[in-house]
């Protein structure tokens, strides 16, 4: 019998089988922030136990809060920070040099095929875009992992989604995993992977296929994962040249995570993109799915384009190519945050703040900070955000707001408009 990716990645990285059903993997990589480990490093000190599996192979960044906002948030990154040094961790992105984790980390070449990874961050799934095991994980699980290098996890029952059909102009791959999630539900991958397959998906850049797979976990997903391919291959080739005589060779390696053609599923679903168009959240739930226009007219009063979800340089181009020539509506407050120094490097260089600016948007510094309602574009009680963030949850982006999520294109015609619209209605 065939195997899926993730059974592949489990049997090359398999310790232990405590149970039935359980499995203990060791972990390539640990990812860290500011807001979870900290409780993580603080337990392991309190408990003798303040050490790491392995300096080079944990990664660390201040990101959730960029800068601190208070002396809460400077003391979670005291704790991170001192931690990182004490431990000689020497990839720890410190303010200024620091950007949101699921792009800054694999913006870095932290994430290869194969790998497996974890974080006190749900949407640590994104990784799975390069045909990783990335999951989120709770606070024990993260401190295992800091101090012995493994995890454990439940035999991996795979779904696969399988994207056909030519995408519509004005549809991306935001409006694809809305998609998704409007016809599987929040509940519809709980506990399982969710592997991504067919032509959409081959000809999605990385940058798509991190949007899909950030959002595997709306669907309760432990992780998301897309087949690696010469799209892959090329996006690493920087970091993995001196591994591989060439791209061929590496591509031939890699193709060791991908799924075999008898591999066994938990289920398929189907998915025709072909009369797809753009998207948007309704609700307090991100499969509470409309088509935009059904909004058209309801007023917002902010918009937000960035996060782990949406904040690289292709949707910042998207925005540009919107607003470009036009004006953020005088009702609206318009804020962009650039996920990595990277990022904001090159749109500065591709004039691309200077078209945000003119615009009248608020260029921020890379932070999650709105995202989750804790810092740099918190809404009030009753007020309206399309965003396009990964959680619509009722408070998300503060107590009593609403948030649409949205693709960058959705989000910047409605900024123009001050109310919900396509980019094809401008």
């Amino acid at each position: 019998m065939g195997k899926t990716i993730a059974e592949k990645i489990f049997d090359l990285h398999r310790v232990d089988t405590p149970a039935e059903g359980v499995e203990v993997l060791r972990i390539d990589t640990v990812f860290c922030h500011e807001i979870t480990t900290p409780p993580a490093i603080l337990d392991l000190i309190a408990r003798g136990k303040d050490r790491v599996f392995d300096s080079h192979r944990i990664k660390a960044v201040i990101d959730h809060v960029s800068p601190a906002k208070d002396s809460k948030t400077a003391l979670q990154g005291k704790v991170l920070r001192d931690w990182a040094r004490r431990h000689q961790i020497k990839d720890f992105f410190d303010i200024g040099r620091n950007g949101v984790c699921h792009a800054l980390f694999p913006e870095k070449g932290f994430v290869r095929p194969g790998n497996t990874i974890i974080m006190g961050d749900s949407h640590t799934c994104t990784h799975g875009a390069f045909g990783a095991f990335a999951a989120g994980v709770g606070t024990t699980d993260l401190e295992v992992g800091i101090l012995k290098g493994v995890c454990s996890f439940h035999s991996p029952e795979t779904i696969k989604i399988n994207l056909t059909g030519d995408r519509g102009k004005g549809v991306y791959a935001k409006d694809v995993i809305l998609a998704i999630l409007g016809k599987i539900g929040t509940n519809g991958a709980t506990g399982r992977v969710i592997e991504f397959t067919g032509a959409v998906i081959d000809a999605f850049t990385m940058e798509e296929r991190m949007t899909v797979c950030n959002m595997a976990v709306e669907a309760g997903a432990t992780s998301g994962i897309c087949a690696p391919d010469m799209t892959t291959v090329t996006y690493l080739w920087p970091f993995i040249a001196e591994e591989f005589s060439s791209k061929e060779e590496a591509l031939a390696a890699y193709r060791a995570f991908t799924a075999d053609p008898d591999a066994e599923y938990a289920e398929t679903v189907d998915l025709d993109v072909s009369s797809l168009e753009p998207l948007t959240t309704t609700g307090f739930k991100p499969d509470m799915v409309v088509p935009a226009r059904e909004l058209s007219g309801t007023k917002i009063d902010q918009v937000y384009i960035g996060s782990c979800t949406n904040g690289r340089i292709e949707d910042l181009r998207v925005v540009a190519q919107v607003i470009q020539g036009r004006e953020v509506h005088p009702e609206v407050r318009a804020i962009v945050s650039p996920a990595t120094p990277g990022v904001y490097g090159q749109a500065l260089k591709e004039g691309l703040l200077e078209i945000f600016q003119s615009a009248g948007f608020c260029i921020m510094n890379p932070t999650c900070g709105a995202c989750l309602g804790m810092s740099g574009g918190v809404l009030a009680e009753g007020e309206t955000c399309a965003s396009t963030t990964n959680r619509n949850f009722n408070g998300r982006m503060g107590k009593g707001g609403i948030i649409h999520l949205m693709s960058p294109a959705t989000a910047a015609a409605s900024a123009v408009t001050g109310h919900i619209t396509t980019a094809d209605a401008l």
